[in-house]
């Protein structure tokens, strides 16, 4: 083993870095030696030893390579030092030092494949593959940041911040995990559940035909036993002395016999009912298991996500709040980033303060809250259930649980995410599909609607709001998370993404950490604004402006809009109802319905102008550049046709119309061309 370095003189600027010496393998053979030596005294120095000298990039890229022969090392076993025999049986030769150290790369690369195969989530795909491999290097740095001296960092390496930035990749790409694990499970529940229902009725069914079964069985016996002998035995009635009766007599010898084989026909009857209820009852039992085992399952996911988020560094959770990618117009952008820096400076004090949010659990029982923590009051004195306050320097502040910082830090980084109807994520979101899962992501199941959400939820009065409350607008069609000074986040389909609002109108609120009702809350007042789901506008009677998000015409991000085809992107409702239109376009047709064009940027406007200017629209007044307006093929360009007729007479049932001007026969006919909605 080398000596532990000892420190060394300064370097001098006449010092070249010995990547540069050679080419080739040699080019690294310099560093190797040092980063072992680094790496020894770092693991046999004692604490009092002198400080190291700060290490070039180049050493901290050598000592990099060496963490990760040690991983290989640990991780691939002996498999990766044993001698292969000679096949002649002599002992094989000693190898070369150029071939020890190809066959170390060579593991070294076999272990980091090796690796990154267990750790890429199996139904994650190729978005949460690069997330998680960002969140792997976000890991790996800080250790090799924190081998280096203070004051001594090399270029490139990375520092505090990065560090939280890389554990918020890695807890997000966790949490993500379990959300698609534990929403796998409910469909599995739910199939479970059907299958339970189903067992249930035949059972029903079977006991149902049991009973009438032993009814008919009852009812024989009993006449049976009520009738006189000779009525259950005819024969005993024949008389030799009176002949004449004999036929009578042997008559209802034959309807007794009847009556008995009936009654025996029925006995098997009853009993072939029972065997049918006793299976019926052991499928009803195999079903309540196989969903009681599912229910344990997903009850397990949500258990470990409340432990990976108990366990959430709370600046962690502020940098968890910046991973959002969307952005929005100027405006909308300015308020969102507004709120996201009052959330991370709130974290940031409780960080500073050393205040670690505690889990729900431990705040339900204001009288017994953690140390250094106390009750929070409202504006009566009374305490406000599921929070407490904490000091942070000399001022009091709010400590949440630790599901709600995670189900707020999760929300914030939806930001400029697009709106859909029934978006769930990660893509796309509605107001209700949001809220549940900022909520999943913390380790809490709530329903993906804002009227079950209210009816389930634990109500706390208005007066009592607190961060990461859900609150209700417009009659309970509308959720968003209180994020306080008056604000919600929430997927809006008045602005068509989710976004930081001002909160009005707000009709109820519940907390998800607190316990659930026994009973279901009353339904809230109807609203009055007109408002549909999630606060979509009102229908208006005419044609209505195309300009949507508070972009210009041709200017909307690509990260707003929904994709329907290789190339081609709508706004996201325009694209759920493109989307359905065409499926039942294939059915009809038995082909895909042919796209051309969809939204069109203010340069592709321009390009578009410049080609056909008889045709294209002037730059910057296309309703393509609005991502409303598509321009259809495959026979639908020619007015008269089958296809064309069908759209005629279908795409209205999926939003989608035809100008007057683009009609066979209008002012500038263009047959292929549809618009989503009356668009002025």
């Amino acid at each position: 083993m080398p000596a532990p370095r000892t420190p060394a003189p300064a370097r001098t600027a006449a010092r070249v870095p010995a990547a540069r010496t050679a080419p080739g393998r040699a080019a690294g053979r310099p560093a190797a030696p040092r980063a072992t030596a680094v790496r020894t005294t770092a693991r046999t120095s004692p604490r009092t030893a002198a400080p190291r000298p700060a290490l070039t990039a180049e050493e901290a890229r050598a000592l990099r390579a060496a963490l990760a022969a040690r991983a290989a090392t640990a991780d691939g076993g002996a498999a990766g030092t044993t001698r292969r025999p000679s096949p002649t049986g002599r002992p094989a030769a000693r190898r070369t030092p150029a071939a020890r150290r190809r066959r170390r790369r060579a593991a070294r690369a076999a272990a980091r494949r090796a690796a990154l195969r267990r750790w890429l989530p199996a139904a994650g795909g190729r978005r949460w593959r690069v997330r998680l491999s960002l969140a792997a290097l976000g890991l790996a740095l800080p250790v090799l940041a924190g081998l280096v001296p203070p004051g001594a960092q090399p270029a490139g390496t990375v520092t505090g911040p990065t560090d939280a930035t890389g554990l918020a990749l890695a807890a997000q790409g966790t949490l993500l995990d379990a959300a698609t694990r534990y929403r796998g499970l409910q469909q599995d529940l739910a199939a479970r559940d059907a299958e339970l229902t189903a067992a249930r009725t035949a059972q029903q069914v079977a006991e149902q035909q049991l009973a009438a079964a032993r009814a008919t069985v009852g009812t024989g016996a009993a006449a049976l036993y009520r009738s006189p002998a000779e009525a259950r035995t005819p024969a005993l009635g024949l008389d030799l002395r009176a002949a004449s009766t004999t036929p009578d007599v042997l008559h209802r010898s034959a309807l007794a016999e009847q009556v008995a084989r009936d009654l025996a026909v029925d006995v098997v009857r009853a009993e072939r009912a029972a065997a049918g209820v006793a299976r019926a009852a052991r499928r009803v039992a195999v079903a309540e298991a196989a969903a009681a085992t599912v229910a344990e399952r997903a009850a397990a996911v949500l258990d470990e996500v409340r432990t990976e988020v108990g366990g959430l560094r709370t600046d962690v959770a502020a940098q968890l709040a910046a991973l959002g990618t969307g952005r929005a117009a100027a405006a909308q952008q300015e308020t969102n980033q507004q709120a996201l820096r009052r959330w991370q400076d709130h974290l940031g004090a409780l960080a500073l303060a050393g205040i670690v949010s505690p889990p729900a659990a431990a705040l339900a029982d204001p009288a017994r809250l953690p140390a250094g923590l106390s009750p929070a009051l409202d504006g009566a004195g009374q305490p406000v259930p599921g929070i407490a306050l904490g000091v942070a320097g000399n001022r009091p502040v709010t400590v949440l649980p630790a599901e709600t910082v995670a189900a707020v830090s999760s929300a914030l980084a939806q930001l400029g995410k697009p709106y859909a109807p029934g978006g769930t994520g990660p893509d796309t979101y509605d107001c209700g599909g949001l809220a549940a899962t900022s909520w999943l992501l913390a380790g809490h199941a709530i329903p993906a609607t804002p009227g079950d959400q209210w009816a389930r939820g634990a109500a706390v009065p208005l007066a009592q709001l607190q961060v990461g409350d859900l609150v209700f607008t417009d009659g309970g069609s509308d959720v968003g998370l209180h994020l306080g000074e008056g604000q919600v986040v929430a997927a809006s389909a008045a602005g068509y993404q989710v976004g930081v609002r001002p909160l009005t109108g707000a009709a109820g609120a519940v907390r998800v950490t607190l316990p659930a009702p026994a009973q279901a809350n009353a339904a809230l007042p109807a609203g009055t604004t007109g408002h549909g789901p999630c606060g979509a506008p009102p229908a208006p009677a005419g044609p209505v402006s195309p300009a949507w998000g508070g972009w210009s015409n041709g200017a909307i991000p690509a990260s707003a809009l929904c994709p329907v085809a290789r190339g081609h992107a709508l706004r996201c409702d325009a694209a759920a109802g493109y989307t359905a239109m065409a499926d039942a376009y294939r059915a009809a047709f038995g082909s895909p319905l042919c796209i051309t064009d969809s939204y069109r940027s203010l340069a592709a406007q321009v390009t578009a102008f410049r080609t056909k200017p008889q045709l294209a629209a002037v730059p910057g007044t296309s309703n393509h550049g609005w991502a409303l307006a598509v321009d259809l093929c495959g026979g639908i360009q020619t007015g008269g046709t089958a296809q064309w007729a069908w759209m005629a007479a279908n795409a209205g049932r999926f939003g989608f119309v035809q100008p007057d001007w683009a009609r066979p026969g209008g002012e500038k006919p263009e047959p292929w061309h549809w618009e989503f909605g009356h668009l002025a």
